[in-house]
């Protein structure tokens, strides 16, 4: 996955090399054009004072120090060489090697090795009454000045520490500019798969505007079409209940009637059939509400977590003795802020299915405790369990354990799971007490 800042950095520093190296080049040239140009005047003045004391004297090319009013050059700062045409030398430095020289040129510039040194040397072409000669001058001076190399290198290299220090300001820069993409990125990480609020885009800078308002677009249409089909259920679970209720009453009475005896059995067994069909047409209800989509806007209250449970405990009372099943409570006074429907529905579930699934003479255990400073609904039975590699495909919708008794839809855990979800909590299922039976712990933030 290619990133951002490293292509930043990458098409920055690259131009910014060039340039360094540009300008180190240029310095370089601003600096030996001068030497180079003044070395090549005082050659010029040497080969022309060294032809001033050019001799020719019995067909033999001397030079005599004293026949000119112009002074010999300085040993110090230039040597010289004259050869014949045949590259014999007639007189100076022997260090001064000839030139060749093609074409017609009249002078010719070189560098050479001089002392260990590379020296400038002009060899100039002379034409005498014996003969064709040539003057090889060679400025000594022009190889001890190593200002233009030095300044050349110190110059390179401050230009790429300048360039290190500008790559780290500009890291530094597009680090500081990443950072409202980062907090998008961050934003959306942490939301829930369900949660499709609209990011807010105020505070985005202009540039990705346009991403969270398409992503506002899309989150809108999610969030549409999810609430169109939990509206959908929501309405359909509620339709549903009145005429299953009064099926219900109908039956109800048509069993107490002496004349439906014979068929007393097959009532029964609609009747039952019916109590499942409103159960489950209420857990379709319950899920369509527990829905974060349909929850944006929920207003929540305070809820006493200690109190809820008591009241639900009392409610399945009956039902718990009429199982033949010990059904205990210990709560404390907690409060969290949360829709009383929907914790209701959350502990309802959990009591609900350990009920179901503890066999008579057994025992169901619901706790409402505070370890950690955070609010949890714990329920105990002593049931068969459930196995370890079940516990995360009971939490979906419409599973059930293979030989599970009853008729169960298979909503109950995973209306738990999906009010869990919708603040923040957490279900965690595991053994029971002496690892017999099943717990299910709920464990708020």
């Amino acid at each position: 996955m290619t990133s951002i800042s490293r292509r930043l950095i990458f098409w920055l520093a690259v131009p910014l090399m060039l340039m360094a190296s540009t300008g180190a080049l240029v310095h370089y040239f601003n600096n030996i054009a001068p030497g180079v140009i003044s070395s090549d005047r005082r050659l010029k003045d040497a080969a022309s004072a060294i032809m001033a004391h050019i001799v020719v004297k019995d067909g033999a090319v001397t030079l005599d120090p004293n026949t000119s009013a112009t002074p010999m050059p300085a040993k110090s700062d230039f040597e010289f060489a004259i050869h014949d045409t045949a590259g014999r030398r007639l007189a100076g430095d022997a260090q001064v090697l000839p030139v060749t020289m093609d074409g017609d040129a009249s002078q010719v510039f070189s560098m050479a090795q001089l002392d260990h040194r590379t020296v400038r040397m002009l060899t100039t072409r002379f034409d005498t009454r014996s003969g064709m000669i040539f003057i090889t001058v060679a400025d000594q001076r022009s190889g001890k000045d190593s200002a233009a190399h030095y300044g050349f290198v110190s110059t390179l290299l401050w230009d790429f520490v300048q360039l290190d220090v500008t790559l780290v300001l500009v890291w530094i820069g597009i680090h500081l500019a990443l950072r409202p993409v980062k907090r998008l990125r961050d934003e959306i990480a942490m939301r829930s798969p369900l949660d499709l609020r609209p990011i807010v885009e105020t505070t985005a800078p202009r540039e990705i505007a346009p991403v969270i308002v398409t992503l506002n677009r899309l989150f809108a249409a999610l969030r549409a079409a999810t609430q169109s089909q939990q509206q959908f259920i929501a309405n359909t679970a509620h339709q549903l209940r009145t005429p299953i209720a009064g099926m219900q009453a109908q039956l109800d009475v048509l069993a107490a009637e002496p004349a439906a005896r014979p068929i007393l059995e097959r009532l029964h067994t609609l009747q039952e059939s019916i109590r499942q069909l409103g159960h489950a047409s209420n857990q379709l209800l319950t899920l369509a509400r527990a829905d974060p989509t349909a929850n944006l806007a929920a207003k929540n209250q305070p809820v006493n977590l200690g109190h809820l449970a008591a009241d639900i405990a009392t409610r399945y009372f009956d039902r718990a003795l009429a199982a033949n099943i010990d059904l205990g409570v210990e709560v404390q006074d907690i409060s969290i802020t949360a829709d009383p429907s929907l914790l209701d529905d959350l502990l309802s579930n959990l009591v609900d299915n350990a009920l179901k699934y503890t066999p008579a003479g057994g025992r169901v255990t619901l706790s409402v405790s505070a370890p950690s400073q955070k609010a949890q609904v714990t329920v105990e039975d002593s049931g068969p369990g459930i196995p370890e590699a079940e516990r995360q495909r009971v939490r979906q919708r419409f599973y059930r354990l293979p030989n599970s008794p009853g008729h169960g839809s298979g909503l109950g855990l995973a209306i738990v799971e999906e009010i869990a979800t919708l603040y923040g909590a957490t279900l965690t299922i595991g053994n029971g007490p002496d690892g017999k039976g099943a717990r299910f712990t709920v464990l708020f933030p």
